[in-house]
Protein backbone atom coordinates (compact mmCIF):
# COMPACT_ATOMS: atom_id res chain seq x y z
CA UNK A 1 0.00 0.00 0.00
CA UNK A 2 1.32 3.54 -0.93
CA UNK A 3 2.34 5.66 2.42
CA UNK A 4 0.30 8.94 2.54
CA UNK A 5 2.80 12.05 2.92
CA UNK A 6 1.81 13.99 5.91
CA UNK A 7 2.36 17.64 4.16
CA UNK A 8 -0.03 20.10 5.58
CA UNK A 9 -1.89 22.62 3.05
CA UNK A 10 0.66 25.21 3.87
CA UNK A 11 3.62 23.11 3.40
CA UNK A 12 1.88 22.00 0.14
CA UNK A 13 1.45 25.60 -1.00
CA UNK A 14 5.10 26.71 0.33
CA UNK A 15 6.35 24.02 -1.83
CA UNK A 16 4.49 24.97 -4.56
CA UNK A 17 5.79 28.77 -4.61
CA UNK A 18 9.64 27.34 -4.46
CA UNK A 19 8.74 25.55 -7.76
CA UNK A 20 7.22 28.66 -9.38
CA UNK A 21 9.47 30.73 -11.71
CA UNK A 22 9.81 34.70 -10.92
CA UNK A 23 8.08 36.02 -14.29
CA UNK A 24 10.06 38.86 -15.60
CA UNK A 25 8.97 42.34 -16.73
CA UNK A 26 10.99 43.73 -19.29
CA UNK A 27 10.70 47.39 -19.94
CA UNK A 28 13.10 48.22 -23.44
CA UNK A 29 13.67 51.13 -25.15
CA UNK A 30 14.31 50.74 -28.72
CA UNK A 31 16.35 54.02 -30.38
CA UNK A 32 18.45 53.20 -33.44
CA UNK A 33 19.11 49.59 -33.79
CA UNK A 34 16.29 47.55 -35.00
CA UNK A 35 17.78 44.14 -35.78
CA UNK A 36 19.48 44.12 -32.94
CA UNK A 37 16.59 44.67 -30.60
CA UNK A 38 15.50 41.54 -32.90
CA UNK A 39 18.22 39.85 -31.79
CA UNK A 40 17.75 40.98 -27.87
CA UNK A 41 14.32 40.15 -28.02
CA UNK A 42 14.53 36.47 -28.94
CA UNK A 43 17.26 35.96 -26.50
CA UNK A 44 15.60 37.12 -23.67
CA UNK A 45 11.57 35.82 -24.46
CA UNK A 46 9.55 33.36 -22.67
CA UNK A 47 6.16 33.24 -22.97
CA UNK A 48 5.46 33.29 -19.00
CA UNK A 49 7.61 36.73 -19.06
CA UNK A 50 6.08 39.87 -20.57
CA UNK A 51 7.54 42.38 -22.62
CA UNK A 52 6.58 46.26 -22.88
CA UNK A 53 8.36 47.94 -25.46
CA UNK A 54 9.25 51.88 -25.91
CA UNK A 55 10.27 53.01 -29.40
CA UNK A 56 11.74 56.52 -29.27
CA UNK A 57 9.90 58.95 -31.19
CA UNK A 58 12.33 60.08 -33.36
CA UNK A 59 12.67 56.70 -34.91
CA UNK A 60 11.82 56.60 -38.50
CA UNK A 61 7.88 55.50 -39.29
CA UNK A 62 9.22 52.02 -41.16
CA UNK A 63 11.36 51.35 -38.30
CA UNK A 64 8.81 51.12 -36.19
CA UNK A 65 6.31 49.07 -38.46
CA UNK A 66 9.24 46.73 -38.63
CA UNK A 67 8.90 45.84 -34.91
CA UNK A 68 5.21 45.87 -34.78
CA UNK A 69 5.25 43.32 -37.41
CA UNK A 70 8.11 41.34 -36.18
CA UNK A 71 6.07 41.06 -32.53
CA UNK A 72 3.27 40.25 -33.73
CA UNK A 73 4.61 36.12 -33.90
CA UNK A 74 5.03 36.93 -29.76
CA UNK A 75 3.09 36.34 -27.25
CA UNK A 76 2.90 38.82 -23.82
CA UNK A 77 4.32 41.48 -25.96
CA UNK A 78 3.07 45.20 -25.48
CA UNK A 79 3.84 48.45 -27.66
CA UNK A 80 4.23 51.51 -25.47
CA UNK A 81 3.03 54.95 -26.94
CA UNK A 82 6.54 56.78 -28.46
CA UNK A 83 7.51 59.87 -26.52
CA UNK A 84 10.86 61.85 -27.25
CA UNK A 85 13.30 60.77 -24.66
CA UNK A 86 16.18 63.67 -23.80
CA UNK A 87 19.76 62.30 -23.11
CA UNK A 88 20.30 63.14 -19.67
CA UNK A 89 16.55 65.02 -18.73
CA UNK A 90 14.00 63.79 -16.77
CA UNK A 91 12.05 62.28 -19.29
CA UNK A 92 14.20 58.85 -19.40
CA UNK A 93 13.09 58.61 -15.46
CA UNK A 94 9.51 59.42 -16.73
CA UNK A 95 9.22 57.00 -19.48
CA UNK A 96 10.47 54.39 -16.89
CA UNK A 97 8.10 55.32 -13.97
CA UNK A 98 5.14 55.35 -17.14
CA UNK A 99 6.64 51.73 -18.22
CA UNK A 100 6.57 50.75 -14.45
CA UNK A 101 2.68 52.15 -13.88
CA UNK A 102 1.66 50.73 -17.42
CA UNK A 103 2.58 47.05 -16.53
CA UNK A 104 0.99 47.10 -12.76
CA UNK A 105 -1.72 48.76 -14.11
CA UNK A 106 -2.35 45.65 -16.63
CA UNK A 107 -2.92 43.56 -13.45
CA UNK A 108 -0.12 41.15 -15.37
CA UNK A 109 1.68 38.37 -13.35
CA UNK A 110 5.01 39.90 -12.43
CA UNK A 111 7.86 39.47 -9.82
CA UNK A 112 10.57 41.70 -11.16
CA UNK A 113 11.34 44.55 -12.92
CA UNK A 114 14.08 44.89 -15.69
CA UNK A 115 15.11 47.32 -18.11
CA UNK A 116 17.33 47.06 -21.55
CA UNK A 117 18.09 49.02 -24.29
CA UNK A 118 18.59 47.65 -28.06
CA UNK A 119 22.33 47.96 -27.26
CA UNK A 120 22.33 45.21 -24.34
CA UNK A 121 22.66 41.59 -25.03
CA UNK A 122 21.97 38.61 -22.61
CA UNK A 123 24.83 36.93 -20.69
CA UNK A 124 22.84 33.50 -19.11
CA UNK A 125 19.89 31.78 -20.08
CA UNK A 126 15.83 32.87 -18.68
CA UNK A 127 16.15 29.44 -16.77
CA UNK A 128 19.44 31.08 -15.29
CA UNK A 129 18.36 34.27 -14.78
CA UNK A 130 14.54 33.10 -12.80
CA UNK A 131 16.98 31.12 -10.59
CA UNK A 132 19.00 33.94 -9.76
CA UNK A 133 16.04 36.18 -8.91
CA UNK A 134 14.43 33.11 -7.11
CA UNK A 135 17.31 32.89 -4.88
CA UNK A 136 17.43 36.84 -4.92
CA UNK A 137 13.59 37.66 -3.49
CA UNK A 138 12.66 40.89 -2.44
CA UNK A 139 16.14 42.53 -3.77
CA UNK A 140 16.58 45.21 -5.86
CA UNK A 141 19.84 45.92 -8.11
CA UNK A 142 21.48 48.71 -9.41
CA UNK A 143 24.42 50.71 -9.01
CA UNK A 144 24.85 53.13 -6.39
CA UNK A 145 27.40 55.63 -4.69
CA UNK A 146 26.85 58.56 -2.50
CA UNK A 147 26.91 61.44 -4.48
CA UNK A 148 29.44 63.32 -2.48
CA UNK A 149 31.80 60.34 -3.07
CA UNK A 150 31.73 61.08 -6.61
CA UNK A 151 32.87 64.35 -7.06
CA UNK A 152 32.17 68.22 -7.26
CA UNK A 153 31.26 68.00 -11.36
CA UNK A 154 28.22 65.31 -10.26
CA UNK A 155 26.72 67.60 -7.43
CA UNK A 156 26.79 70.11 -10.22
CA UNK A 157 23.61 68.49 -11.47
CA UNK A 158 21.62 68.58 -8.51
CA UNK A 159 22.66 71.83 -7.22
CA UNK A 160 21.39 74.03 -10.17
CA UNK A 161 18.23 73.96 -12.09
CA UNK A 162 17.87 72.81 -15.54
CA UNK A 163 14.71 73.46 -17.46
CA UNK A 164 14.81 70.34 -20.02
CA UNK A 165 12.77 70.89 -23.55
CA UNK A 166 12.30 68.98 -26.96
CA UNK A 167 15.85 69.63 -28.33
CA UNK A 168 18.46 69.68 -24.75
CA UNK A 169 17.79 72.66 -21.80
CA UNK A 170 17.08 76.13 -21.53
CA UNK A 171 18.34 78.96 -20.08
CA UNK A 172 20.93 79.16 -17.61
CA UNK A 173 21.06 77.34 -14.65
CA UNK A 174 21.17 78.51 -11.37
CA UNK A 175 22.49 77.48 -7.83
CA UNK A 176 19.43 75.80 -5.16
CA UNK A 177 19.92 74.11 -2.06
CA UNK A 178 19.14 70.04 -2.00
CA UNK A 179 16.16 68.41 -0.43
CA UNK A 180 15.95 68.58 3.13
CA UNK A 181 17.06 65.69 5.40
CA UNK A 182 18.08 63.37 1.80
CA UNK A 183 20.72 62.02 0.96
CA UNK A 184 21.96 62.43 -2.91
CA UNK A 185 23.12 58.94 -4.62
CA UNK A 186 24.14 58.17 -7.96
CA UNK A 187 24.78 55.17 -9.99
CA UNK A 188 23.30 53.59 -13.11
CA UNK A 189 20.23 53.78 -15.01
CA UNK A 190 19.96 50.02 -15.81
CA UNK A 191 18.15 48.21 -12.86
CA UNK A 192 16.06 45.34 -11.69
CA UNK A 193 13.35 45.86 -9.06
CA UNK A 194 10.94 44.14 -7.13
CA UNK A 195 7.17 44.36 -8.29
CA UNK A 196 6.64 45.53 -4.63
CA UNK A 197 9.81 48.04 -5.22
CA UNK A 198 8.35 49.38 -8.25
CA UNK A 199 4.49 49.46 -6.74
CA UNK A 200 6.13 51.92 -4.08
CA UNK A 201 7.81 54.66 -6.65
CA UNK A 202 5.27 54.61 -8.53
CA UNK A 203 2.13 55.27 -5.71
CA UNK A 204 4.06 56.02 -2.65
CA UNK A 205 3.09 59.81 -1.68
CA UNK A 206 6.69 59.69 -0.47
CA UNK A 207 8.12 59.87 -3.57
CA UNK A 208 6.13 63.06 -5.12
CA UNK A 209 8.86 65.18 -3.72
CA UNK A 210 11.41 63.07 -5.16
CA UNK A 211 9.23 63.72 -8.61
CA UNK A 212 9.05 67.21 -8.14
CA UNK A 213 12.80 67.54 -7.69
CA UNK A 214 14.20 66.02 -9.83
CA UNK A 215 12.31 67.19 -13.06
CA UNK A 216 14.40 69.86 -12.94
CA UNK A 217 18.27 67.90 -12.29
CA UNK A 218 20.52 66.74 -15.24
CA UNK A 219 21.27 63.09 -15.43
CA UNK A 220 18.46 62.21 -13.14
CA UNK A 221 18.16 58.99 -14.65
CA UNK A 222 21.44 58.31 -12.71
CA UNK A 223 20.21 59.44 -9.68
CA UNK A 224 16.51 59.43 -9.43
CA UNK A 225 16.40 55.81 -8.00
CA UNK A 226 19.08 55.72 -6.07
CA UNK A 227 18.35 58.53 -3.91
CA UNK A 228 14.23 57.72 -3.26
CA UNK A 229 15.33 54.15 -2.46
CA UNK A 230 18.15 54.94 -0.04
CA UNK A 231 16.30 57.53 1.75
CA UNK A 232 12.80 55.27 2.07
CA UNK A 233 12.36 51.90 3.25
CA UNK A 234 13.86 50.12 1.09
CA UNK A 235 17.41 50.99 1.66
CA UNK A 236 18.12 47.21 3.16
CA UNK A 237 17.02 45.46 -0.01
CA UNK A 238 19.61 47.03 -2.28
CA UNK A 239 22.62 45.41 -4.19
CA UNK A 240 24.90 48.13 -5.70
CA UNK A 241 24.93 46.02 -8.58
CA UNK A 242 22.84 46.61 -11.47
CA UNK A 243 24.14 43.05 -12.94
CA UNK A 244 25.49 44.92 -15.87
CA UNK A 245 28.75 44.34 -17.97
CA UNK A 246 30.67 47.20 -19.44
CA UNK A 247 33.61 48.72 -20.11
CA UNK A 248 33.90 51.96 -19.39
CA UNK A 249 36.30 54.45 -21.56
CA UNK A 250 37.53 57.99 -21.51
CA UNK A 251 35.45 60.33 -23.62
CA UNK A 252 37.04 63.44 -24.13
CA UNK A 253 38.70 63.55 -20.24
CA UNK A 254 39.37 61.70 -17.32
CA UNK A 255 35.92 62.69 -15.53
CA UNK A 256 33.64 62.82 -18.79
CA UNK A 257 32.97 58.58 -19.67
CA UNK A 258 31.00 56.45 -22.10
CA UNK A 259 30.40 52.36 -22.65
CA UNK A 260 33.19 50.91 -25.09
CA UNK A 261 31.69 48.93 -28.00
CA UNK A 262 32.26 45.80 -26.64
CA UNK A 263 33.82 43.58 -29.56
CA UNK A 264 34.68 40.04 -30.23
CA UNK A 265 38.16 40.82 -28.32
CA UNK A 266 36.03 41.31 -25.03
CA UNK A 267 34.55 37.77 -25.16
CA UNK A 268 36.77 36.88 -22.21
CA UNK A 269 36.05 39.65 -20.21
CA UNK A 270 32.31 38.64 -20.74
CA UNK A 271 31.82 34.57 -20.05
CA UNK A 272 33.75 35.16 -16.69
CA UNK A 273 31.64 37.52 -15.77
CA UNK A 274 28.78 37.32 -12.97
CA UNK A 275 26.44 39.85 -14.71
CA UNK A 276 23.37 38.84 -16.29
CA UNK A 277 23.50 41.41 -19.31
CA UNK A 278 25.79 43.30 -20.84
CA UNK A 279 26.68 46.91 -23.00
CA UNK A 280 27.09 48.37 -25.05
CA UNK A 281 26.59 46.64 -28.97
CA UNK A 282 27.05 47.80 -32.20
CA UNK A 283 26.11 45.28 -35.01
CA UNK A 284 27.83 47.71 -37.78
CA UNK A 285 31.50 47.57 -35.70
CA UNK A 286 31.58 44.12 -34.73
CA UNK A 287 28.93 41.36 -35.46
CA UNK A 288 30.29 38.49 -34.35
CA UNK A 289 30.32 39.45 -30.75
CA UNK A 290 26.35 38.80 -30.75
CA UNK A 291 26.69 35.74 -32.70
CA UNK A 292 29.30 34.00 -30.20
CA UNK A 293 26.89 35.11 -27.14
CA UNK A 294 23.74 33.79 -29.33
CA UNK A 295 25.46 30.35 -29.89
CA UNK A 296 27.16 30.38 -26.29
CA UNK A 297 23.25 30.72 -24.61
CA UNK A 298 22.16 28.49 -26.92
CA UNK A 299 24.48 25.55 -26.14
CA UNK A 300 24.52 26.80 -22.19
CA UNK A 301 27.97 27.69 -22.46
CA UNK A 302 28.74 30.81 -21.04
CA UNK A 303 29.88 30.29 -17.20
CA UNK A 304 27.10 30.46 -14.55
CA UNK A 305 29.22 31.27 -11.56
CA UNK A 306 27.00 33.43 -9.44
CA UNK A 307 26.60 31.40 -6.46
CA UNK A 308 29.38 33.38 -4.23
CA UNK A 309 29.53 36.38 -5.95
CA UNK A 310 32.28 39.14 -5.44
CA UNK A 311 30.65 42.08 -6.29
CA UNK A 312 34.07 43.72 -6.05
CA UNK A 313 35.60 41.62 -9.05
CA UNK A 314 37.66 43.14 -11.28
CA UNK A 315 38.59 41.38 -14.66
CA UNK A 316 42.29 42.15 -15.74
CA UNK A 317 43.04 42.88 -19.74
CA UNK A 318 45.56 43.52 -22.19
CA UNK A 319 47.76 46.19 -21.49
CA UNK A 320 45.99 48.26 -24.69
CA UNK A 321 42.50 47.93 -23.03
CA UNK A 322 43.98 49.04 -19.76
CA UNK A 323 45.62 52.43 -21.17
CA UNK A 324 42.36 53.70 -22.29
CA UNK A 325 40.27 52.06 -20.05
CA UNK A 326 38.97 54.31 -16.08
CA UNK A 327 36.76 53.65 -14.02
CA UNK A 328 33.18 54.84 -14.18
CA UNK A 329 33.20 57.46 -10.97
CA UNK A 330 29.74 56.95 -10.71
CA UNK A 331 29.92 53.82 -9.85
CA UNK A 332 33.32 53.27 -7.25
CA UNK A 333 32.58 52.15 -4.67
CA UNK A 334 35.94 50.73 -3.10
CA UNK A 335 37.57 53.27 -3.31
CA UNK A 336 41.07 52.07 -2.67
CA UNK A 337 40.57 50.94 -6.21
CA UNK A 338 43.79 52.93 -8.43
CA UNK A 339 43.03 54.88 -11.50
CA UNK A 340 43.30 53.91 -14.60
CA UNK A 341 45.17 50.55 -14.55
CA UNK A 342 41.90 48.32 -13.93
CA UNK A 343 37.90 48.21 -15.40
CA UNK A 344 34.55 47.96 -13.15
CA UNK A 345 31.62 46.32 -14.45
CA UNK A 346 28.96 49.37 -14.24
CA UNK A 347 25.80 50.46 -15.32
CA UNK A 348 24.84 53.31 -18.30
Amino acid sequence: MAQRLGITKEQSFHFDILKRKPKIAYFILVNHFPRQFERLFKAIYHPENHYLIHIDQEVDINIEKEIKTFLEDYSSTYLFKSENIEKGGYSMVQSQLNGMKYLLNRCLKWDFFINLSDQDFPLKSQDFIFDFLHRNKGKNFMKIVSQVRVGPYALNRVENYFQEINIGFSGIPYKRSFMKNVISHVGGQWIILTRTCCEFICYSPEVKKFEDFYRTTLNADKSFFQTVLMNTSFKETIISDGKRAVIWIADGGEVKLKPKILTGSDIDFLMQGDNLFARKFDERVDESILNILEKALETDQITNNSNGIDFDLIPTFNIDTKKSTLLDPETIINQSIQLPKQILNGSK
